[in-house]
């Protein structure tokens, strides 16, 4: 290990870039120092549909290229507004999961306290490239689509490539690589600018030139209001559980009492009933779009 010339904290070798490193003790930075300042935009946090139709192949909507937990997913194409010819994607539920209009008013609170967390991190310049996450609009297939789809809603978001998966909500993450560790930075932090109430975790998305796109996050919540991904506190106390600070984090940042591992690690999505459907926050739904299946 090595401590950085600028922030004085003790750090492994991956936490410095090859050049910073060969600069020798008392002289490298690590790299969340080096990226620490960058201008940045935050309102730009949320990437928007920008765009008021699109279409999907039959084929697409038969043979979902992706799939989460307990949605599918199909890829088509915007074909009017600003995002017209560039790919998108649908996401619907899965036959006999849950009561959908339940799971849209989650999905899109979700997203919404996802903005605002990451636009306070955008804010604070801690890395130099942009987080982004995917804000997603319910559109309506319309009456031109076949009997299985018209009329059928879904939720409507643009495209992202490069995809993977960078921690999840019982506590694993993949931090072998920088964007990785600045994932988790970004689920800690989380926790510190929302006085304790809640964690961003389930994180993942694409790389791009400058920075990430992310998509269905989780939001872990002492009140658990974010559906049955939510998993509470003990689903916070599990994620600082198998937590370690690294170069993006910062040492000021809180961190909760209890840290026991009530969930085992793993990659995917753990999901549990929530206890009441009251706990659930309602929200209005405006179907700003439509899609044909062609």
């Amino acid at each position: 290990s090595r401590c950085c010339s600028n922030c004085n904290r003790c750090l492994t070798k991956d936490c410095y870039s090859k050049t910073q490193w060969t600069k020798g003790a008392g002289i490298s930075r690590c790299r969340g120092c080096l990226n620490n300042g960058g201008a940045l935009d935050p309102t730009r946090t949320a990437r928007q549909n920008n765009s008021s139709r699109a279409t999907f192949t039959a084929q697409a909507l038969d043979s979902p290229f992706a799939q989460g937990a307990f949605r599918w997913v199909a890829r088509g194409r915007y074909t009017e507004g600003a995002r017209a010819g560039e790919d998108c994607v649908c996401k619907w539920f899965k036959t006999g999961g849950v009561v959908e209009s339940h799971f849209f008013d989650t999905d899109i609170a979700t997203v919404e306290e996802a903005v605002r967390l990451i636009t306070k991190w955008n804010a604070r310049g801690l890395v130099n490239k942009m987080v982004q996450v995917n804000r997603p609009e319910v559109w309506t297939f319309d009456q031109r689509s076949s009997a299985q789809w018209a009329g059928k809603k879904v939720l409507q978001e643009p495209f992202i490539q490069n995809y993977q998966k960078f921690n999840s909500n019982t506590g694993w993450s993949d931090d072998t690589l920088p964007w990785p560790r600045v994932m988790q930075a970004l689920s800690h932090f989380s926790y510190h600018v929302s006085n304790g109430e809640s964690v961003l975790c389930d994180l993942q998305g694409g790389f791009y030139s400058d920075g990430v796109v992310l998509t269905d996050p989780v939001v872990l919540s002492t009140s658990r209001r974010f559906g049955p991904t939510d998993l509470g506190a003990a689903g916070i106390s599990s994620f600082f559980a198998h937590h370690t600070c690294n170069e993006y984090c910062r040492s000021e940042w809180r961190k909760p009492r209890n840290q026991t591992p009530y969930y085992t690690p793993t990659a995917g999505t753990t999901m549990e009933r929530v206890p009441t459907q009251h706990s659930r926050p309602r929200m209005t739904l405006n179907y700003l779009g439509s899609i044909q299946e062609r």
